[in-house]
C-alpha cells in the first residue's frame, strides 16, 4: 500500500521538470510537450518561484491574446504554489488538491524540490490501496468460511 507521499515518489520517481523565469511560454509548452507533462516547475537554481501548466496558457495567453514566443513564463506563471512534504499522506495530498483545485504538487523537503506529484498519480494511489484492502477483505471472508 502506498500511504505516504516519500512511497508514492519511489514508486513514480524523482524527476522535476523545470524551467527558468525567463524562458519564453513557447519554451515551456515545448519542454511540457517533450516530457509529456501538464505543468512544469518555474525554478531559479534551486528555488522554485512558480509553476506553469496547460491551465495558465489557455487561461492567461490563448485568451489574453498574448504571443507565446515573446511572453516570458514569468508573466503567466502561478506564484503562489502550494507543496507538500514527503512524510504527509496520500489523502492529504488528496484533500489540498482538492481543496485549491489543483493538479500538481511540488515536493518539498527541507527547502528543496525533490519532486512533484499529479492529481492522477494520487488518484491512482488511492485506488490500488482501496484494491488492497478489497482484496484483504475478500481473504478474510473466504478464509473464515473455509
Amino acid at each position: 500500500m502506498i500511504e505516504t507521499i516519500r512511497q508514492l515518489l519511489n514508486r513514480k520517481g524523482y524527476d522535476v521538470v523545470s524551467i527558468s523565469p525567463e524562458a519564453t511560454v513557447y519554451e515551456a509548452l515545448e519542454l511540457m510537450a517533450d516530457k509529456d507533462v501538464g505543468a512544469v516547475l518555474v525554478m531559479d537554481g534551486d528555488k522554485l518561484l512558480g509553476i506553469f501548466s496547460e491551465r495558465d496558457y489557455a487561461r492567461k495567453c490563448i485568451l489574453r491574446n498574448r504571443r507565446s514566443k515573446e511572453t516570458k513564463v514569468k508573466e503567466l506563471m502561478t506564484s503562489n504554489v502550494f507543496t507538500i512534504s514527503p512524510s504527509a499522506s496520500i489523502n492529504e495530498a488528496m484533500e489540498l488538491m482538492t481543496k485549491h483545485h489543483i493538479r500538481h504538487l511540488p515536493v518539498v523537503e527541507n527547502g528543496k524540490v525533490i519532486g512533484v506529484i499529479s492529481i492522477g498519480d494520487v488518484v491512482k494511489a488511492v485506488i490500488e490501496n482501496q484494491e488492497h484492502v478489497i482484496s484483504h477483505l475478500e481473504d478474510y471472508i473466504t478464509g473464515g468460511m473455509g
